[in-house]
């Protein structure tokens, strides 16, 4: 198996790529996340084992970004943290799993064997939308912010799912109403705008708004609040 191994440690790094050429597996090391999406993107690997802790950018946003592009490569999660909070968030942000430093060797390779196994399809995997630091899981329909759950009602969870559906797609008022309301809606109604605003204010992101506004037309979550994320 051709693994990837982005660790900052060259202690652990040095270990773990002598004990996966022993198993057999070829194995590339980085240490650190600044190239680690687009050497994945140009790669041929079939596991990737990802620090949580990395300089410049975290295992968390690497691995948002990798899930965000589409890239189902199986990823295991090291960390020296243990919270509960800890291994959720890795979870969320689209890891398969999640080992705590130190880790048992036997068990780090029982663990590769188990999630290179699983079924690896666009039916098995977890629906998610993640855009900048905002996670949907449109199955569970389930939204959360940096790792935090937020809780929104069924139609700001239909809007929110549209929007980030279509990134830079430009939706009217009247087209909104259409897709969550139905048709037999007041167009002259406020309650898109309403709407948006209640979104706009438990996502946190008043000030920049994630939903941008373009006056007259509608509303829509434009490429440049998470393409400059991913920077």
């Amino acid at each position: 198996m051709r693994i990837l191994v982005v660790e900052d440690d060259d202690r652990i790094a040095d270990f773990l790529t002598r004990a996966l050429h022993a198993e057999g597996h070829s194995v590339t090391r980085l240490d650190s996340g600044v190239n680690a999406v687009p050497v994945v993107q140009n790669g041929d690997f079939e596991f990737i084992l990802l620090d949580l802790m990395l300089p410049g950018v975290s295992g968390l946003d690497v691995c948002q970004e990798l899930r965000f592009r589409k890239i189902d490569i199986p990823i295991i999660m090291l960390t020296a943290m243990d919270s509960i909070e800890d291994v959720v968030r890795g979870l969320k942000m689209g890891a398969d799993d999640y080992m705590t430093k130190p880790f048992d060797l036997d068990e780090l390779m029982a663990r590769i064997e188990t999630v290179g196994r699983r079924p690896r399809s666009a039916e098995t995997v977890s629906p998610q939308l993640c855009l900048a630091d905002v996670l949907m899981n449109t199955d569970l329909k389930s939204v959360s912010v940096g790792g935090i759950d937020i809780a929104l009602t069924a139609k700001e969870l239909a809007i929110l799912e549209l929007l980030m559906s279509n990134p830079d797609k430009l939706f009217s008022r009247e087209r909104i109403l259409n897709n969550i309301w139905g048709t037999n809606v007041d167009p002259q109604t406020n309650v898109v705008d309403v709407y948006i605003g209640r979104l706009r204010k438990k996502l946190g992101k008043d000030e920049q708004p994630f939903i941008e506004t373009v006056r007259g037309m509608g509303y829509r979550i434009h490429q440049s609040v998470f393409s400059q994320a991913a920077d």
